[in-house]
């Protein structure tokens, strides 16, 4: 499966658990996508958002308890497009937040595939 006319592109993934960490990084690199950098707390994400060309971003929403808004707004501050990543459900998004596309974790390869498609493309 690959990301059509959009492989190749950037990701930035945020995400605590290490594991889920790997096998988002997976996913990504099946649909074409390059990992532009992974963070796996909000002090690395910081300096990395600030620091790395990425095309889109995907944010775990609790990272050890903390919640990523920071980082979302250095982001959103550069202009790039993201995506959250959430157990919680989109009640579960920073307020500001709310309107932005969320994947419910667990997810599977089809639909962060149309998520990031649909962030790109600014749908």
């Amino acid at each position: 499966m690959t990301a059509t006319g959009l492989s190749g592109r950037s990701v930035f993934l945020v995400e605590d658990e290490v594991m889920i960490r790997m096998m988002v990084a997976d996913m990504l690199e099946e649909l074409g996508y390059k990992v532009a950098a992974e963070a796996g707390d909000i002090n690395e994400a910081m300096r990395l958002a600030q620091a790395t060309e990425f095309d889109i971003a995907i944010l775990d929403v609790n990272v050890n308890g903390k919640v990523i808004s920071p980082v979302a707004d250095v982001i959103k501050a550069k202009g790039c497009p993201f995506i959250f990543a959430t157990g919680y459900g989109s009640s579960g998004l920073p307020e500001q937040y709310r309107d932005r596309p969320a994947l419910q974790k667990p997810f599977q390869l089809d639909a962060l595939g149309k998520t990031i498609e649909a962030a790109l493309r600014g749908t």
